[in-house]
């Protein structure tokens, strides 16, 4: 907060005199402004469409006849000291012509007089007229340090003593909260039976939750897949895992960069978006998914309504962002795309908080080049059909799930008739093949069962050849390939032996 109000202070000073506060949190703000005002000899005042205009500075005051806001605009006419006047229900009449002329008509003059009106509004709404004229704050939530005192001031009020390493972790815990969310989780704890236990840590997290859920844009997996789960991909497995631990303290001492991202291109149903969510489990951080297509079929908002979402996922971090099928929101021309594209270029570029972004593609050849080069992400990898070791591992991993024993299986002559099949298709060759075992009275599977599944599916990689083949060309001189080459492997196994 003393950031934010020192960045008021110097655009006053230098006669910007409107500036638009993005937030939820308008009586924290009210608050600060208020101090802030007692320091450095500012008026400050306040205006709510349930009361109109009141000082909030000093004696609280209301100034009669003012609800309406052009009446309230009339009285700021009459205020010649420095002084500050917060708006918090003006965003939706600003764009009316005879508020954005209000405003444009005391520009200079509240200017020239070390005043400024401050909008304070969770969503952006400003009129073309005014464009030029404002300056747009996005308001950080509460600090490690301000959420401690809240902390300190909450267990002292209390009479708990709180172990200094559980307490850093309640702080940690409860960053990424409005001020009024943590005061609640912080309070709910404190009148509990354990008082800021271990265990109480969950409801902290629970709340972090309840804000994924308030969003249109974000969904959150409480049980992800492990890398266990997934076939295969031992090459990009093996590079996740150097980096599981780069959130970690220790790694910030060696002087490791955050790492910024992984993009994984490549064949569809081949455990891309599986392996997205596996992440999540190797770094050991909440995972979410950003649901892109969402964002673009919305009210057309789409540069506001990203910028919402990574504000709440930076709310959450470390997390890993998922996000799917970028070539559906990215693969346009649309103007509305490209300025959407411009905010997740930047944020990517030069986000600072532990968000790592795992995005997926089926297609990536209409996708625009800058969101490819190194330094949004930091590797890109091609998934491409699995080789027979790898459908190999497919088909048992589908077996174990079901609980079907493969010890009876010739598992090897299913994996070497399905070349060409992707993993989502080998899964549902063991479906078909339930299917024909129940139907036979429900007797164990056999080995005829899959190999008869096998013999009647045509995998879309033999319908859609061209099109994979013009995509491995792309991808080759272009991306790291997600497995292991087997064929080296093979090779030395087969002179050793």
């Amino acid at each position: 907060m003393e950031t934010l109000l020192q960045r008021v202070n110097e655009l006053v000073r230098a006669r910007y005199p409107l500036i638009y506060l993005l937030t939820h949190e308008e009586g924290r703000i009210e608050r600060g402004l208020v101090k802030f005002g007692k320091t450095n000899n500012f008026r400050v005042f306040r205006w709510r469409s349930s009361e109109g205009l009141r000082e909030v500075s000093g004696e609280s005051k209301l100034i009669p006849s003012t609800l309406d806001l052009l009446d309230a605009f009339s009285a700021l006419d009459q205020i010649k000291e420095p002084a500050l006047f917060l708006f918090a229900d003006l965003s939706e009449s600003l764009c009316k012509p005879s508020i954005t002329r209000a405003i444009r008509d005391r520009i200079d003059s509240m200017g020239s007089a070390q005043q400024a009106i401050l909008i304070s509004s969770p969503s952006l709404n400003i009129p073309t007229e005014l464009e030029t004229e404002i300056i747009i704050i996005d308001v950080p939530l509460p600090s490690e340090a301000e959420i401690s005192r809240l902390l300190l001031a909450l267990i002292r009020r209390a009479g708990i003593k709180l172990d200094p390493t559980l307490q850093l972790r309640f702080v940690k815990a409860a960053e990424g909260l409005t001020e009024r969310e943590i005061k609640r989780a912080l309070s709910r704890v404190a009148n509990g039976d354990g008082g800021f236990s271990e265990a109480d840590l969950q409801s902290i997290l629970e709340s972090k939750e309840q804000t994924i859920r308030r969003t249109k844009f974000l969904e959150l997996y409480t049980n992800p897949p492990s890398s266990s789960d997934v076939g295969g991909l031992g090459n990009l497995k093996q590079w996740l895992f150097r980096r599981a631990k780069a959130y970690e303290p220790a790694a910030t001492e060696y002087g490791l960069p955050q790492p910024k991202g992984l993009f994984l291109l490549g064949v569809q149903g081949c455990g891309k978006s599986l392996m997205a969510k596996a992440v999540s489990s190797i770094f050991q951080v909440p995972l979410l998914r950003l649901d892109i297509a969402a964002v673009f079929r919305g009210d057309g908002r789409h540069q506001e309504s990203l910028q919402e979402t990574i504000k709440i996922a930076e709310s959450i971090s470390p997390a890993i962002l998922w996000i799917d099928e970028l070539e559906k929101a990215f693969g346009t021309t649309d103007t509305s795309s490209s300025r959407a594209l411009g905010v997740l270029l930047t944020w990517l570029q030069e986000k600072t908080k532990p968000v790592y972004v795992v995005a997926t593609a089926n297609e990536v050849r209409n996708l625009p080049p800058e969101l490819l080069r190194k330094g949004r992400f930091d590797e890109i990898f091609f998934v491409d059909l699995p080789d027979v070791h790898e459908r190999l591992e497919i088909l048992q991993i589908h077996l174990e799930n079901r609980n079907i024993p493969d010890e009876e299986l010739d598992l090897l002559q299913c994996a070497e008739e399905t070349e060409k099949y992707s993993g989502a298709e080998l899964e549902q060759v063991v479906v078909e093949a339930m299917f024909e075992s129940f139907h036979d009275n429900a007797r164990p599977m056999a080995s005829r069962d899959l190999i008869n599944a096998v013999r009647h599916t045509v995998p879309l990689a033999i319908t859609m050849d061209e099109q994979l083949k013009e995509l491995r060309e792309w991808a080759r001189p272009r991306t790291r390939p997600a497995s292991l080459d087997r064929r080296r492997i093979d090779f030395f196994d087969d002179f050793l032996e």
